[in-house]
């Protein structure tokens, strides 16, 4: 791959990297919050209620699985960094063929070309 190109996906790696880290930051923020209002044994801000606890639980479970999510994702973005440093980003690692330009740009985290995913659902 070209080095623009590979400077191209670069940009665009920091870009999701920057919006992911922005909001890994605000889910800390809500279980942090959550974790507060549990440890004080205020489940709401509104009142007592078990449906409002229910809630306030299901907002937390929500949290927390968007944090682990996200994380996941800012790992796949760490290792396509690490690939563009080693020279081995855009290339599949089952078929060891380039992965086409189109398929990096819609998921640029990618490890693997289109006929070798297709291949493997």
């Amino acid at each position: 791959m070209k080095k623009k190109e590979l400077e191209k996906f670069k940009e665009v790696l920091l870009e999701k990297r920057k919006k992911v880290s922005k909001n890994l930051e605000y889910l800390k923020t809500i279980v942090r919050e959550s974790s507060t209002k549990e440890a004080t044994g205020e489940h709401s801000s509104y009142s007592y209620h078990m449906a409002d606890q229910g809630t306030d639980a299901m907002e937390r479970e929500k949290a927390f699985m968007f944090f682990a999510r996200d994380e996941k994702y800012m790992k796949q973005l760490d290792d396509a960094f690490e690939r563009i440093e080693n020279g081995t980003f855009g290339i599949c690692r089952v078929c060891e063929k380039d992965i086409g330009h189109e398929r990096l740009e819609a998921v640029p985290t990618t490890t693997i070309c289109y006929d070798c995913k297709v291949k493997e659902s």
